[in-house]
């Protein structure tokens, strides 16, 4: 059925509503990519068929009424619901139970206990110094969470445009078509603060007010879903998830700039994600909410999908509008600007996801309700990828300004292993390592820039205490000097020079004047490449050049990587008390650097080594260590 008119949206919401309230239980199996990869699938065909042959009526979907009416329990593939470690998970309504790593074998006693019953499967609920949280709410990782544009991952099924409408989907955009001029929506936006999530931090209303000002007949909004930073996946968990809140606000946003068409640019290795987003698309068209005529207004407006490369520089604005094009993903000298001139040379209103996700939110509740939350100058929450060496790891969601203690420590659960933390890497490649000193730095745009790092796209690496900060530089100058497009040359072949003094130092030939190179190279980039990508390029280095500076002396002076990551760094020795004398070792060692007579010690020319480990392998008395 076409909705053609707000009345039948209003309807359309009762009826989608009424459905859902006639589910007396609500399963929803995680169905992001996480999950989906442990597993997950199976497990939902597996309570479906249990549950289906134990004559308990269910709904799969409320996209039609399988029951006629008639109360059911409903079976839903939801998104992401964070807690990505424990997957895959799922959660039963509306007792808000919460079961963890779920195994197909499990589903039986799920059925007969939790669905056709109301006893809790004790095995499978979170457990934290011997206290149970079978409610997921309760859990200390969801707990110091506010989840806003996350609200719904997890709770919502992520294929179901009814659902979506039946929780309040698309009020926000009948709201603006009927109840706001295009001049209100800039003004609740910009009046809100919010600023891009997708790394800089850029105020999204000053860019909605510039396309908005542009004389053009046609306008373009595009949306940024590459998220190319190692380790994030916030973005791709929304679009997973709950995709139709970052339509809406896409839909929003070409209404209130004047647009008629809309692109989203997913990387390709994101399948699920596009998928949903075309069930999405296709659902929306379906319904009436894409196309000619929306609701019955003179607005109209359609999205399309683009698959990106994989290359990173394609998160940079130009390279991004440039690749939907059909062109090399590359950067442009700008201005003018992308919202003078983007995509196809037209205005073009540009933000990321998250970013887009926010808009639904901020126009049902309002800029003053927003700017509760957080810090004025960068309210609302953030989403981040917690990853590393800690405890819970997953996507978390919490306020501006946030401290990173409460996000280790309360939601993540501390360092794994009880060692102590050494650093976070915030922002990925164009981030920066923030250290001990930092733990009670609020997390907003500003504090983070103050401290040489940024929020970027949200990813947080947590590392203890045997993380070698020198290879961490390494690393991530690695990962950007591949993914550099080659157009400047400051990027190219500056990240380039970096990269080979950084491998030049860890494998052992460093000098102290290295550290002088890599700081002049470090602003010339910086002040001199052309995108914003290569402007921060360098920032993993400067960051752990600034904060541990001694790991990098001991590596070039002393020859020695404190944390024995540095594989040439190491020195391999045996052992004379513990040394039988059995020979084994020197008979594997492909370089002849072992050598001594049975049943003596033996012992290892350091300078023929190659650290290769054959001879620790081989050791049965443990007398083979590395220093």
């Amino acid at each position: 059925m076409k909705i053609t008119n707000r009345a039948e949206l209003i309807k359309c919401r009762e009826d989608a509503l009424a459905l859902l309230k006639s589910q007396t239980k609500k399963i929803y199996v995680c169905g992001g990519t996480g999950c989906v990869a442990g597993g997950s699938m199976e497990i939902y065909e597996e309570l479906k068929r249990i549950a289906e042959e134990k004559g308990l009526a269910c709904q799969i979907s409320i996209e039609e009424d399988a029951c006629g009416g008639k109360e059911g329990i409903g079976f839903k593939k939801s998104g992401c619901h964070g807690f990505c470690e424990m997957g895959p998970v799922l959660r039963i309504e509306p007792a808000k139970l919460f079961y963890l790593k779920v195994k197909p074998e499990d589903c039986e006693e799920i059925v007969a206990k939790s669905i056709a019953g109301d006893e809790v499967v004790d095995r499978l609920i979170y457990s934290r110094d011997d206290i149970k949280y079978p409610v997921q709410e309760e859990i200390p990782f969801y707990k110091h969470q506010t989840r806003i544009v996350l609200e719904d991952c997890g709770q919502i099924d992520a294929e179901s445009v009814r659902e979506y409408i039946a929780y309040g989907g698309y009020s926000s955009l009948e709201k603006c078509l009927f109840d706001m001029d295009r001049d209100d929506i800039v003004k609740t936006i910009s009046d809100s603060n919010l600023r891009g999530r997708g790394g800089g931090g850029f105020p999204a209303g000053r860019k909605w007010t510039q396309v908005k000002a542009q004389k053009s007949n046609i306008k373009y909004v595009v949306c940024n879903g590459d998220e190319g930073d190692p380790g994030a996946f916030m973005d791709r968990s929304i679009m997973e998830g709950d995709p139709h809140k970052m339509l809406e606000g896409m839909m929003i946003a070409g209404y209130a700039s004047g647009a008629s068409e809309g692109y989203i640019y997913v990387r390709a290795e994101y399948p699920l994600a596009v998928e949903r987003l075309e069930k999405a698309i296709a659902q929306a068209r379906e319904i009436g909410l894409l196309g000619e005529n929306i609701l019955g207004t003179d607005f109209s407006f359609d999205l399309k999908i683009v698959k990106g490369a994989g290359a990173f520089v394609c998160g940079e604005g130009s390279a991004l509008t440039t690749s939907i094009e059909g062109y090399r993903g590359m950067p442009r000298v700008k201005p003018p600007r992308t919202v003078e001139q983007g995509l196809f040379g037209k205005p073009t209103l540009l933000n990321n996801v998250e970013t887009f996700a926010n808009v639904p939110i901020i126009i049902e509740k309002g800029a003053d309700w927003y700017k509760t939350i957080g810090p004025e100058k960068s309210p609302g929450t953030k989403a981040f990828a917690l990853t590393g060496n800690i405890v819970n790891t997953g996507l978390i969601e919490v306020p501006m300004g946030t401290t990173l203690r409460q996000v280790i420590y309360d939601i993540g659960g501390g360092i794994r292993g009880g060692k102590r933390f050494k650093a976070v890497q915030i922002g990925g490649p164009s981030g920066g390592c923030l250290t001990e000193e930092h733990l009670d730095l609020p997390l907003d745009f500003d504090s983070l820039k103050k401290a040489g790092a940024m929020i970027g796209s949200g990813g947080l690496v947590v590392m203890d205490e045997d993380t070698c900060m020198v290879e961490v530089a390494r690393f991530f100058m690695n990962f950007t000097q591949n993914e550099s497009c080659g157009k400047c040359v400051p990027c190219r072949e500056g990240t380039r020079r970096m990269l080979d003094i950084l491998e030049k130092i860890v494998a052992g030939n460093g000098e102290m004047s290295d550290l002088d190179v890599l700081e002049q190279l470090a602003d010339t980039i910086t002040a001199t490449a052309l995108c914003g990508l290569g402007k921060t390029a360098a920032n993993p280095v400067v960051s752990t050049l600034k904060y541990f500076r001694d790991e990098y002396v001991e590596h070039i002076v002393d020859k020695k990587c404190r944390t024995g990551n540095c594989q040439a760094l190491k020195t391999i020795y045996i052992d004379a008390d513990a040394c039988k004398g059995c020979s084994l070792c020197s008979r594997v060692c492909p370089v002849d650097a072992i050598s001594g007579k049975v049943k003596e010690p033996f012992v290892i020319d350091s300078s023929k080594c190659i650290k290769c480990g054959a001879c620790m392998e081989k050791c049965k008395f443990n007398a083979i260590k590395e220093a």
